[in-house]
């Protein structure tokens, strides 16, 4: 029988240090902060997910939507607090270290739950990819199309494809891939955290502008009230929520002890979970009482609001911007997994690993065509596949349960030794079991809205 190696998410390729700079286990010496560690997250978080909120909340009504984002930003904090306590094996100073999400499930697990763990984690840093070029696509768009409704009026269809657009953003992926490591790329991820804030700012101030000029809020206490439509909601939410499969690999930028890498990310967590929070219930509540029922799976590329239309643009801009800075976070484990792979093959190939310096740049003859290959290949099934909400409601949704609750109770578990039929190991298993009747509720209400989005649409005609 052959052996198949589990699969491996890396955010380190190519590095090379001399030993004066080298870490306990000989890997570069890691430098990341607190502050780091948090913008990492924010950009993970806060993405394009927070502007479906108001539509999420819309299909839930005012009792449970609230409700529901409260429950997802506990459990998502919760369940970082051990997987946290799971990127050192043993000791949280002196233990091994686990480098990747899919290692820390390999050394403490093993077995069928890596595979499971990897085949997750894959699918959804490439799904997230593809996703985040469908929004990106849809806020330049929207920048063309507010422009049209300005000077000619509201009614008129104004319709713009979005396939240009696209290659626009995978024109600028291309670039930015060059970009060799999550090291280099903090700079692009602070970037990406203000814009996040910032166009997330401008939805809020909107939607109470909005509610303000109406005398009141809008919408029900029980919402929408569609089956399938409330299954995707929950997957919204989960997504908007999800950023575990990269948070071991933001903790392995995170310089040695003391303090732990442990302690620094769950103080980094609290931070960014906290902050991302206020500003989803914010968003989504608000955008909520702006539009009720009817309020748009996109809060400012539906055209809920028109005007002033320079303000929709800079917010659309701000999308655009921090999308390419998310893309990168969540591409960057698939880049690197590729090239260790790569590098361990054909260790003598200049091929290989030869590399130009250009700044942050590490060109290769490998790098430059693996990484436009992988860019091409999200481009071309966003192009043909651009359903912004289905998506990010079948990605949340699939990935919530294993890697967002399964896989993290599951480590703590085995880690630190909880005792069977424990209160603490009760509470474990009660929440793993709940995390999978909500994902697999939210899957199958993705899955038939993805279907029938699929059976109107004709691919490549965006």
């Amino acid at each position: 029988m052959v052996q198949i190696e589990p699969l491996e998410v890396s955010l380190e390729a190519g590095n090379q240090a001399d030993s004066a700079l080298l870490d306990d286990d000989g890997r570069p010496r890691r430098t990341g902060t607190f502050w780091t560690a948090s913008a990492h997250i924010i950009t993970a978080v806060i993405g394009s997910g927070v502007l479906s909120l108001p539509w999420a909340t819309a299909q839930l009504g005012w009792v449970a939507g609230p409700a529901v984002m409260v429950v997802f930003g506990g459990v998502t904090y919760f369940t970082a607090t051990l997987q946290a306590e799971c990127y050192r094996t043993g000791d949280e100073e002196t233990g091994a270290r686990n480098y990747t999400y899919i290692g820390a499930v390999r050394a403490i697990l093993g077995g069928a739950n890596a595979k499971l763990c990897g085949i997750i984690q894959y699918a959804n840093l490439v799904g997230t990819a593809i996703g985040y070029t469908i929004a990106a696509s849809i806020s330049m768009q929207a920048i063309k199309r507010a422009g049209c409704f300005h000077a000619n009026g509201h009614n008129v269809p104004c319709h713009i494809s979005s396939t240009p657009y696209m290659l626009i953003f995978g024109a600028f992926e291309i670039v930015f891939s060059q970009i060799p490591d999550f090291h280099e790329i903090w700079w692009l991820s602070i970037v990406a955290a203000v814009m996040s804030f910032t166009y997330s700012g401008v939805g809020l101030g909107l939607g109470i502008a909005q509610t303000v000029a109406d005398g009141g809020f809008r919408g029900t206490i029980a919402g929408v009230t569609n089956v399938t439509a409330t299954q995707q909601a929950l997957g919204n939410i989960a997504f908007a929520f999800a950023f575990s499969n990269v948070y071991t690999e933001i903790q392995d930028t995170i310089k040695a002890p003391p303090p732990s890498e442990a302690k620094v990310m769950k103080q980094a967590s609290l931070l960014s979970i906290v902050a991302t929070s206020v500003f989803y219930a914010l968003c989504g509540w608000m955008g909520y009482a702006a539009f009720g029922n009817a309020a748009p799976d996109n809060l400012l590329t539906g055209f809920g609001f028109f005007e002033p239309f320079w303000l929709v643009d800079a917010a659309n801009v701000a999308i655009a911007v921090h999308l390419i800075g998310a893309y990168q976070v969540y591409c960057q484990p698939v880049f690197a997994f590729v090239e260790r792979k790569a590098s361990r093959r054909w260790p003598d190939s200049g091929f290989v690993n030869s590399e130009l310096r250009v700044g942050p740049f590490a060109i290769s003859a490998f790098r430059l065509a693996w990484r436009s290959v992988f860019v091409c290949f999200t481009t071309v099934v966003a192009m043909a596949l651009p359903f912004f909400g289905v998506i990010v409601g079948l990605l949340g949704a699939i990935s919530f349960w294993p890697l967002t609750v399964y896989l993290p109770t599951e480590m703590y578990i085995a880690q630190r030794g909880v005792r069977r039929g424990s209160a603490l190991w009760i509470g474990l298993r009660a929440l793993a079991v709940a995390g999978f009747i909500v994902s697999a509720a939210a899957t199958t209400g993705a899955v038939a809205n993805f279907v029938g989005d699929f059976m109107k649409f004709r691919p490549f005609s965006g």
